[in-house]
């Protein structure tokens, strides 16, 4: 079960680039010792939890951004066994995987990390990415998606209880379906999901114990977290919301707001034209769009260690978030940082009485 105190955690560089997409930002080449490093950091100075995305293709562009990744599962197995308390969450995509086949393999990683595993869940996809495997189906609406997944999540569940399942649904028939051992964790490995649409936050205040949201700005933001807890609400239930925050620091708010300048001076527009298409906008209005997004796409805290502290208060705050999942230019630098100021932000947030779903 999620702790009761505010999350943070760090959203791994899994892929080339991370989560800055610039020529000018630092080379993270998405492979595993750079996620084993920042792993390690990440448990030694206090995070709650570790996650990484599951990507399959890259956007091209002058830095070829994600072109190069790691699978998700398997590296978090293998940071399992070099961490000791940080939390190892692990994505899956509901449309590639039989339940049957991820029930084993998140029990796998929760025996391998003692009882630490979570699962983060996506219903969605994007074409290019799924149609190169053959994986994608036309016929499937957003809604479809989320029902295929509904079941998908519905018979992992109870094969981490149950001791037998049969499921006659719409996209998985199960007959007398096993798998043991159960899982460590009680009492089942977290679940996690994105989404930020009335559907996606049905669907995780049924299912997850957090979901994560997004947002172009501060106020739409808030307004999804106040929208996913009065979903949540009208089911006599709770949700944790979380979002993504990107921290640039340097020793002055002056170095660090010059460091952010350079990674817009080297904004790679092809790779963020690539994503913005796989987003479904019109090809027409792809390079103004790519223009105007910035190189780094989550929100952003800019300035001294002190002022970047200051900044994630204020976001959790003004936002009612329950954490933040941490991104940085530099893992190494940013987190080492951030465990400096990590004392203080779980001071100013204790632990409340708030349970989770």
């Amino acid at each position: 079960m999620l702790p009761n105190h505010k999350l943070f955690g760090v959203f791994l560089p899994i892929a080339n680039g991370g989560w800055i997409i610039s020529k000018n930002a630092p080379r993270l080449d998405g492979l595993y010792q750079t996620n084993r490093e920042a792993a390690i950091i990440a448990d030694r100075i206090g995070l709650d939890f570790i996650m990484s995305m599951s990507k399959f293709r890259g956007f091209g562009g002058e830095t070829n951004h994600w072109a190069t990744s790691m699978e998700s599962m398997t590296m978090m197995a293998g940071l399992a066994e070099v961490t000791k308390n940080v939390k190892v969450w692990a994505t899956m995509h509901a449309l590639l995987s039989n339940p049957g086949v991820v029930a084993k393999m998140v029990t796998t990683l929760d025996h391998i990390s003692n009882g630490r595993a979570g699962l983060n869940i996506v219903a969605g996809a994007y074409r290019e990415e799924f149609s190169q495997m053959g994986a994608w189906d036309d016929s499937l609406t957003h809604g479809d998606r989320y029902q295929l997944t509904e079941e998908w999540i519905t018979i992992i569940k109870r094969l981490w209880s149950e001791p037998s399942v049969t499921f006659k649904g719409r996209f998985f028939d199960m007959e007398d379906c096993q798998s043991d051992p159960k899982p460590l964790s009680k009492p089942r490995p977290d679940l996690i999901a994105a989404g930020q649409s009335d559907r996606g936050f049905d669907f995780s205040t049924t299912h997850a114990d957090a979901c994560f949201i997004g947002g172009r700005s501060i106020e739409e933001r808030r307004g999804f977290s106040k929208r996913a807890r009065e979903i949540a609400a009208e089911k006599g239930k709770t949700i944790r919301v979380c979002s993504m925050c990107t921290v640039i620091h340097d020793d002055s708010d002056a170095k660090a707001e010059a460091m952010l300048q350079r990674f817009e001076d080297g904004k790679d527009l092809g790779a963020i034209m690539a994503q913005m298409k796989s987003w479904g906008l019109a090809p027409d209005s792809l390079a103004a769009a790519a223009r105007k997004m910035g190189a780094s796409q989550n929100h952003t805290v800019v300035g001294s260690p002190e002022t970047c502290r200051e900044k994630i208060e204020h976001y959790i705050e003004t936002c009612d978030l329950d954490g933040v999942m941490l991104i940085f230019p530099d893992y190494k630098t940013g987190l080492e940082m951030f465990g400096g100021i990590l004392p203080k932000l779980r001071q100013r947030f204790p632990a409340t009485s708030h349970e989770p779903v």
